[in-house]
């Protein structure tokens, strides 16, 4: 396979960690934020409304947290094999995430991928505001997001993968040649064409046509 573009989630997919936990962990908003999740999953409120609920929690909260928290990720395993495999077989590979850039754009340039897009968190005087800057990163910009980056590479929507593990996940799993469902939650596993129960990346080289090292 030559010519293609694999687009991971963050969160609980490259990434062992959900960051709005690791963050609302300092603040002391853990257990507001994850009754927050728990009723977005369960489709009380949307992605955008529960987002901004929780990131209304860190509030005050000094941006010296975001090397605190960084220093908690822990990198999914398989994943650097999979970014390496992408790259010697002339693919580009990128993430998306409904997480931030201050803690995404570290991790990104850390793993040396091609592509990556996330919230921004509002700053003033050194803490954060409790909004978020810029538009917010959902399940459409998701979808957007790699269109924007097959369009860049030159290659057509049936050259791309996507992986990913919500339901944030499902409008780009949509359009793409291949949707990868990686310890996946119900509405996922309904969807994606490939469920990975297994959390090792690595295991998507052979879907690319590609042996493992």
């Amino acid at each position: 396979m030559t010519g293609f573009l694999v687009v991971l989630d963050v969160d609980s997919t490259i990434i062992e960690n959900e960051v709005i936990e690791l963050l609302a962990d300092v603040a002391g908003s853990l257990s507001e934020v994850a009754h927050i999740t728990t009723r977005a999953m369960n489709g009380e409120i949307d992605f955008e409304e529960s987002l901004r609920a929780r990131v209304a929690t860190l509030a005050g909260l000094p941006v010296s947290a975001f090397d605190t928290v960084a220093a908690r990720i822990t990198v999914t395993a398989g994943a650097a094999e999979l970014i390496a495999g992408v790259h010697s077989a002339g693919g580009r590979i990128g993430v998306v995430s409904g997480g931030f850039h201050e803690l995404v754009d570290p991790l990104a340039e850390s793993l040396g991928l091609d592509y990556w897009r996330a919230n921004r968190l509002g700053v003033a005087d050194g803490r954060l505001t409790g909004e978020l800057a810029g538009p917010v990163i959902d399940a459409d910009a998701k979808a957007t997001t790699l269109r924007e980056w097959a369009a860049d590479f030159g290659i057509p929507l049936r050259q791309t993968v996507a992986v990913g593990d919500g339901a944030n996940d499902l409008a780009m799993m949509a359009i793409t040649g291949l949707s990868v469902g990686f310890d996946a939650k119900a509405p996922v596993r309904d969807e994606a064409d490939v469920i990975m129960d297994v959390r090792d990346l690595g295991q998507v080289l052979p879907l690319l046509g590609l042996a493992r090292p």
